[in-house]
């Protein structure tokens, strides 16, 4: 059997406030995030939050609603997304 490797990959996207909580639920939804960063206008982090596979439901909402108390606050600010790879 072959050993899989792990890589990490990283993404930034710039959104305003009322658009943060959207783009973080559909981040969550695809699976494959390990990490979500995010920052304000100036570049310092607000908040850093890992998420594990089978992170769903009850587990995630805490997450969510600090999300949308951090978007009621901000009017622009950066999601940084580190993603794992697995390489064959």
């Amino acid at each position: 059997m072959a050993a899989e490797k792990k890589t990490k990959n990283r993404e930034t996207f710039r959104v305003n406030g009322e658009q943060l909580l959207k783009k973080v639920k559909e981040l969550v939804k695809e699976g494959n995030v390990r990490r979500i960063i995010i920052k304000g206008k100036e570049g310092k982090t607000i908040v850093e939050f890992p998420l594990t596979i089978g992170v769903v439901g009850a587990l995630i909402a805490p997450v969510l609603v600090a999300v949308g108390a951090i978007a009621a606050l901000v009017t622009e600010c950066e999601i940084v997304v580190e993603r794992e790879e697995k390489m064959i």
